[in-house]
């Protein structure tokens, strides 16, 4: 008996002889497997096949390169939107810092404006209520004076008679004129 691990070493030869007995059906085989690579060989077919091989290894990296460049060209405009959405962000900030400071600028103009208002109305209330104050008094003091002296003149009258009551009555009269007036 063969040891199974000495077999194949062991039957190689004898196999060996058999491919060239023609008789034998690994022959023919042989013989089939040649004819099959001469008609390969004839045909150029491995040419083909390196051709087919090459035009396929040549599209794949031309797809890589398309790949690789639309890579880039896509990173290319990620980093140009995220620098244009920094810039808008940004600019926005400042909008919106520039309306918050005109909107405190405004409020306090138009509180300074409204105490200004409120001042000029409040003085002119009060210089409106002086005035009327004034002719209350003027017209009070020439009531007053009109009453007294037509009281004095009905005294002077009834009391005082003939030409030194006239006359004490015109003089009364002028010298109280000259002291209100």
């Amino acid at each position: 008996m063969i040891p199974t691990v000495l077999s194949p070493l062991v039957l190689a030869p004898l196999a060996f002889k058999d491919l060239l007995n023609p008789e034998a059906p690994d022959f023919w085989v042989l013989v089939s497997f040649i004819g099959f690579v001469a008609l390969l060989l004839y045909y150029k077919v491995p040419g083909l096949i390196a051709q087919a091989l090459d035009e396929r290894a040549a599209a794949i990296r031309s797809e890589l390169d398309e790949a690789r460049r639309l890579r880039e060209e896509a990173q290319a405009l990620l980093a140009d939107y995220q620098k244009k959405a920094r810039e808008a962000e940004q600019e926005a900030r400042q909008i919106v810092d520039e309306a918050r400071k005109e909107a405190e600028s405004l409020a306090t103009q138009t509180r300074k404006t409204l105490a200004e208002t409120l001042e000029l109305r409040s003085r002119l209330a009060e210089e409106k209520i002086a005035r009327a104050e004034a002719q209350a008094v003027s017209d009070v003091r020439a009531a007053a004076v009109d009453a007294a002296l037509a009281a004095a003149e009905d005294l002077l009258k009834t009391k005082a008679g003939g030409a030194t009551g006239a006359s004490l009555i015109d003089q009364g009269i002028r010298d109280l004129k000259a002291k209100l007036h």
